[in-house]
């Protein structure tokens, strides 16, 4: 029985951590194609009003959860790297696959939410994300020392997407239909191979 409160109860502040909350749970839940922002405002007792009034409209919420599973998941990259062996690039890619599939619902709905035309990430919510982006870049520098860092923003983010692609296509069961039995495996031998080519370059 979700916990039903007064207008008076909560804060600002407190509402809007009310609402991310219960949102990230019903995320988690339903996934993308099921997110309601009503149904969040019936599980926490007030009206989708509300939700507007404290985010601005249903894309605006759900840019902010999409916000907070990055830090969830830059947090549990983290977890990965302080218990990590001398591979941390390989526990980067296990940490990237781990997170995707222990919450396959947050993840998706990331890369399933488009913004409308004309409205931006607002930049509190670009930092947050960027948080995981920078741990990766921080581990790709140690990987290259005396890359430039130019070179090290850019080689991340295409590293990103190359675990990404495999990820995706695991948990959508591409990879399956295509024979492919080790999806990680197979991304940390592109990740390593494009490592090594750029220590050569």
């Amino acid at each position: 029985m979700p916990f039903v409160a007064r207008r008076s109860d909560h804060t600002r502040e407190e509402l809007q951590e009310l609402i991310l909350a219960e949102g990230q749970r019903l995320l988690a839940e339903v996934g993308y194609s099921g997110f309601s922002a009503r149904e969040v405002a019936k599980r926490i007792g007030y009206s989708i009003g509300t939700i507007h009034n404290v985010f601005g409209g249903h894309d605006a919420l759900l840019t902010a959860l999409n916000s907070q599973t990055f830090v969830l998941w830059a947090r549990a990259l983290g977890e990965k790297l302080a218990v990590a062996g001398p591979d941390r690039i390989a526990a980067l890619v296990e940490g990237y696959f781990d997170f995707a599939e222990d919450n396959p619902n947050l993840w998706m709905a990331i890369y399933d939410h488009r913004l409308p035309a004309g409205m931006e990430i607002p930049e509190q919510y670009r930092v947050l994300r960027a948080g995981l982006t920078d741990i990766v870049e921080r581990e790709v520098a140690t990987a290259l020392p005396g890359k430039p860092l130019p070179e090290i923003e850019a080689l991340t983010r295409s590293l990103v997407a190359t675990v990404h692609g495999h990820c995706a296509f695991a948990l959508t069961g591409t990879f399956r239909l295509l024979g492919v039995d080790d999806p990680r495996g197979a991304a940390l031998a592109r990740v390593t191979e494009i490592l090594a080519s750029n220590e050569r370059a």
